[in-house]
């Protein structure tokens, strides 16, 4: 199992278990993370949840790059094996905090934006690697969208490896709405998740429902748009590897970034 649920007093504790891998995401930990959701859906023991990763250096660096998905030949459809991996695609409308400690990038976003609130370390640092390696930044790009400021998402997702947000720039900007110290991250989202499952269940869940109607109809035509624009716009697979390649041989895969 590369994702561990612990359930106490009414919160559910999730948390991405492959630390060796900066809690990457492949196909088992994507089915895994649906199935979690779904199984919330109808587990009163379950009010409120948490969703962090283990080890402390990542949250989740995304798609694991070891998984190879098969792409249809049409430009007009895309299979993304990240799509199901969130809470709200899986129809689950408990509240989720996200417990962010190190780097968040790529497709964590799909978790971030469907989390309630997030809650980070002030070592935590956001990223979009897509643009370095020719794809585009669609899924990713729209969800931050509905969280951040445009001129900040935009600058997040075209600068690619170039620059990393950090956690003070990012409850700036309301990305986050509480720091917490390195390790003690899924403690204060802990504590605010055991607030959540304290109240009425039902309102909470009603009040999340309302929450996301009011920006649900321009995040669905956004995402409506998504799969083209990575067909289209997305480097051969080949080519994205090669790049890849070229920036772990010439070391400069982790040093050639700023924070701000």
């Amino acid at each position: 199992m590369t994702v561990r649920t612990e359930i106490a007093d009414g919160v559910a504790l999730v948390t991405l278990d492959r630390p060796a891998r900066h809690n990457a995401i492949d196909l088992a930990t994507a089915g895994e993370l649906a199935a979690t959701w779904r199984a919330f859906r109808s587990d009163d023991a379950v009010r409120a949840a948490v969703l962090t990763g283990a080890g402390g250096r990542a949250f989740s660096t995304g798609i694991d790059r070891s998984v190879e998905v098969p792409q249809p030949a049409s430009p007009f459809s895309l299979d993304d094996p990240l799509l199901r991996i969130g809470p709200k695609t899986n129809d689950l409308w408990k509240p989720v905090v996200a417990a962010v400690d190190g780097m968040a990038c790529g497709g964590a976003f799909y978790l971030l934006g469907e989390a309630e609130f997030i809650i980070a370390s002030t070592t935590a640092t956001f990223f979009d690697p897509h643009t370095t390696y020719g794809m585009v930044s669609a899924y990713e790009a729209i969800h931050m969208a509905q969280r951040m400021p445009f001129g900040e998402v935009a600058r997040m997702s075209l600068m690619g490896t170039a620059e990393r947000l950090g956690a003070a720039r990012a409850y700036e900007i309301g990305l986050i709405s509480e720091l917490a110290e390195p390790g003690a991250v899924t403690a204060a989202a802990l504590r605010c998740a055991a607030v959540l499952a304290a109240q009425p269940t039902e309102a909470v869940q009603g009040t999340v429902r309302a929450l996301w109607a009011a920006k649900e109809a321009v995040r669905a035509q956004a995402l409506a748009h998504a799969p083209q624009l990575i067909a289209l716009g997305n480097l051969p697979p080949d080519r994205q590897a090669e790049l890849f390649r070229a920036r772990r041989q010439s070391g400069t895969e982790a040093p050639d970034f700023r924070v701000r």
